[in-house]
């Protein structure tokens, strides 16, 4: 559904919504909060959010779907959504918590709407998705957590060393994690 798009969605806590450019501010913090990035990469310059940004809008026209910004009380917290991988078919979701609100569910809780959304047939609404990939570094515990509370299934044959990332550099090997749309409706 290319150009359609879902412009929010609604969870008991938290509303997710598309970004706003006076959201640019909070989505730099985001991008350049050193203990966010310890396990995604390198830290953002402001330059570099604001392009980020700009590519998730451009999805957004593009798909009718990218990350979306979580609004908790009217605060930009992070973002949760769906990403096409540039290194590999699939669609993947994702998800980025300020690291002062770690710990409180507002990243799974956050997922779940978005897999309810991409998972829900298009005819019901939805966006009709009939798998979600998600992979992190594999140092990644937090994430790796939140991906198995979802209910994701490991794919270990699946692991890879992330193409964008340095050689050298302890982000590289990634875990893969799968949810088919026959696992997430049957409760996981």
């Amino acid at each position: 559904m290319p150009g359609v798009g879902w412009p929010e969605l609604r969870t008991e806590r938290l509303h997710l919504r598309r970004w706003r450019d006076a959201d640019r501010t909070a989505f730099h913090a985001l991008n350049s909060d050193p203990d966010v990035m310890a396990t995604i990469g390198p830290i953002m310059s402001r330059a570099e959010s604001d392009a980020f940004m700009n590519r998730i809008e451009h999805r957004f026209a593009e798909d009718g779907y990218g990350l979306w910004c979580i609004d908790l009380d009217g605060e930009p917290i992070g973002y949760t959504g769906y990403m096409a991988p540039w290194f590999r078919p699939g669609v993947e979701i994702g998800w980025r918590i300020r690291s002062g609100y770690w710990g409180r569910g507002y990243a799974p809780e956050a997922a779940r709407a978005c897999l309810d959304l991409g998972f829900r047939s298009r005819d019901d609404g939805g966006i009709g998705l009939d798998e979600v990939l998600t992979f992190t570094a594999a140092i990644n515990a937090k994430s790796i957590r939140v991906m198995e509370k979802l209910g994701f299934e490991r794919d270990a044959d699946g692991d890879f060393d992330h193409p964008g990332v340095p050689s050298r550099s302890r982000l590289r090997p990634h875990v893969l994690y799968r949810m088919s749309r026959e696992r997430w409706l049957n409760g996981r």
